[in-house]
């Protein structure tokens, strides 16, 4: 029986299709307000024989939204994305309880190598978490830290990587099953994800989301969630961007609650290689955590 939270997805779900054909119908456009040019032939360029400098595509990042990008790493070339800290935050009352929980990561980071012109390889990893729940009704504290996750990515990108006003791509990756702790499960998860953006005005952009997740329960089997996010950004000035973000997950588990997220940020570019960002994300639905403030920093060498 399909809940109001079910319609709610699906809805979001119609919306991202939506949005997805309208960017197939877009694909070879130019960008806005550009020149008509012959496309760059960039197809020669690789790990080993790396993307000239003044052949190099705009940075673009998969931070500091929750929604990924469909643009990749020029070919030979590397980009750090991290967060100098990040933390959250949330207090459930539900079920007659009363527990608070903080979760701190420092510098986490996503290490990214262009394979191809449309190809790139991530290695994400967790680097130092710690976790601390209060349970005011058993008067009870827990506390664990030390290594999180490590997922490997694989990003392709469909076009729009060098030009057009719309960008689509896929994004397979796997967690990998590092030994079970406080902060980590031991199992082996992984997922898709599909990203696609679109510049459909002048300072404007809009990003869409769809992820399936293979995630292991208690039953040693695998449950499916499934993650949708929207957002909007706009360029304030050359250097200086902001966003708003709705993010989503449901999951196929029994009892699995939606999680609802609004996120804000802004992004700041130091030079065409470095930038730094800061944002938080806020809970709207009970499931979700209740913010998310984070700071972080972006590199391509």
């Amino acid at each position: 029986m399909l809940t109001q939270h079910s319609f709610a997805i699906i809805r979001l779900g119609w919306s991202i299709i939506l949005l997805f054909a309208i960017g197939m119908a877009h694909a070879n456009e130019s960008p806005i307000d550009a020149p008509k040019t012959e496309p760059l032939n960039k197809w020669n360029y690789n790990l080993f024989n790396p993307t000239p400098r003044e052949l190099m595509r705009e940075m673009n990042t998969d931070r500091p939204d929750q929604t990924e990008s469909p643009y990749t790493v020029d070919a030979g070339h590397f980009q750090v994305e991290m967060d100098f800290v990040n933390a959250t935050f949330d207090h459930d009352r539900s079920n007659g309880g009363d527990t608070r929980t903080e979760v701190w990561t420092v510098a986490p980071l996503n290490l990214k190598a262009g394979l191809l012109n449309n190809v790139d390889l991530q290695l994400v990893l967790d680097t130092y978490a710690q976790e601390r729940t209060d349970d005011h009704v058993e008067n009870a504290v827990d506390e664990t830290s030390g290594l999180g996750d490590l997922q490997t990515r694989l990003k392709i990108n469909f076009w729009g990587n060098d030009g057009g006003s719309t960008a689509m791509g896929i994004m397979p990756f796997v967690k990998w099953p590092l030994s079970k702790s406080g902060l980590r499960n031991g199992k082996t998860e992984g997922g898709v994800i599909v990203p696609f953006s679109w510049g459909f005005a002048k300072g404007w952009s809009m990003g869409a989301m769809t992820e399936f997740d293979f995630v292991s329960n208690d039953a040693n089997g695998y449950d499916t969630e499934f993650v949708n996010s929207i957002t909007v950004g706009y360029e304030l000035t050359d250097k200086l961007g902001m966003y708003l973000e709705y993010f989503t997950v449901t999951g196929s588990a029994p009892g699995f609650k939606l999680q609802g997220q609004v996120d804000v940020g802004w992004t700041y570019a130091l030079t065409d290689n470095t930038q730094l960002d800061l944002g938080c994300n806020f809970g709207v639905t009970d499931a979700a955590p209740d913010y998310n403030p984070f700071a972080g920093l972006s590199l391509r060498f």
